[in-house]
C-alpha cells in the first residue's frame, strides 16, 4: 500500500535503498511495492535515476549503478580496508603469498588493498587496477555470488573486453562451477606464470561484500598446497564476515 505523500527526494532515496539493500535485481513491480508507490510513479523516478547512474537497468530487472558502486569504492577504500588489513595481512603471513581483496565494480573487480611478502615483488600487485571476470579469479569470485541476472552485466562487459561471445558458455561454466565450490581458481589466464584462488566474503543476505585473493607462482599451486590455501582462504572469508557484521566486535 502507497504510504503518505513525501517529497521527490524521498521517493528517489526509498529507490536506491530499496536496489541497494535487495539481495537480488528486483523488477518493477517488486520495487514499487517495496518502496510503498504507486507502479507509475516508481517508473518515472528510476529512468531519471538510471540516466544519472544511480541504478542501473538490466534487462526488466534493476541494481546499483555505477554512481552508488563509486560511492561504495570510497567508502571501501576507508572502512573495509581498515577492517580486512589484519585479515589480510595473517593470511599472507600463513601462506607465504600475495593477498589482495577486491570489490565489485560494473565492469569487474577493483583491487583497493594488497599484502605482497619480499619473495613475491617481482609479481605486480595491480593496486587500485580494475579487472575483469574472464581473466581473474577474484571477479569471478565476486559475480559467481549474484544471481543470475546481475551476472548478465559482467558477462557483457568480458566480451567488450575481448571475450569471444563464443566463450560465454564456458565462462559461464567457470561461474557455476565457483558458485558450487566457493573458490575462484585462475592458471595464466592473465600471465602464465602466475596462479590464484579466491573466495567471496558475503553479507547476511548472500550479496557480495568483497573477494580475498591469495596470489603466486602457478608453480607453487599444487593440489596439497593448493587444497591448504583453501582452506586458510575459507577461514579468512569466515573472520572477515564476522567482523564486517560487526560479529567479532566487542561491546560495552
Amino acid at each position: 500500500m502507497p504510504r503518505p505523500a513525501s517529497s521527490a527526494v524521498d521517493k528517489a532515496l526509498d529507490l536506491i535503498e530499496t536496489v541497494v539493500r535487495a539481495d537480488r535485481p528486483l523488477r518493477l513491480s517488486e520495487l514499487a511495492n517495496e518502496a510503498g508507490m504507486h507502479r507509475a510513479t516508481a517508473y518515472r523516478i528510476l529512468l531519471e535515476l538510471v540516466r544519472r547512474g544511480w541504478i542501473m537497468r538490466s534487462e526488466d530487472r534493476y541494481l546499483p549503478g555505477p554512481v552508488v558502486l563509486q560511492f561504495s569504492q570510497a567508502a571501501a577504500a576507508n572502512s573495509l580496508v581498515t577492517l580486512s588489513r589484519p585479515v589480510l595481512q595473517a593470511l599472507s603471513d600463513r601462506t607465504a603469498m600475495m593477498v589482495n581483496l577486491q570489490v565489485l565494480e560494473p565492469d569487474g573487480g577493483r583491487v583497493i588493498d594488497v599484502v605482497r611478502p619480499p619473495r613475491l615483488a617481482m609479481i605486480t600487485d595491480l593496486l587500485g587496477e580494475l579487472l575483469p571476470i574472464h581473466k581473474f579469479a577474484g571477479p569471478m569470485a565476486l559475480v559467481s555470488a549474484l544471481d543470475e541476472a546481475a551476472r548478465i552485466p559482467y558477462l557483457r562487459a568480458a566480451e567488450d573486453q575481448g571475450h569471444p561471445p563464443a566463450g560465454r558458455a564456458e565462462l559461464l561454466k567457470d561461474i557455476d562451477r565457483t558458485r558450487r565450490t566457493g573458490f575462484a581458481l585462475e592458471r595464466g589466464r592473465n600471465e602464465e606464470v602466475i596462479a590464484s584462488v579466491s573466495r567471496a566474503a558475503l553479507a547476511g543476505s548472500g550479496r557480495p561484500i568483497c573477494a580475498v585473493t591469495i596470489v603466486g607462482l602457478d608453480s607453487e599451486f599444487d593440489d596439497p598446497t593448493l587444497a591448504k590455501l583453501q582452506e586458510h582462504l575459507a577461514a579468512a572469508t569466515t573472520e572477515l564476515e564476522g567482523t564486517l557484521s560487526g560479529a567479532g566486535a566487542d561491546h560495552d
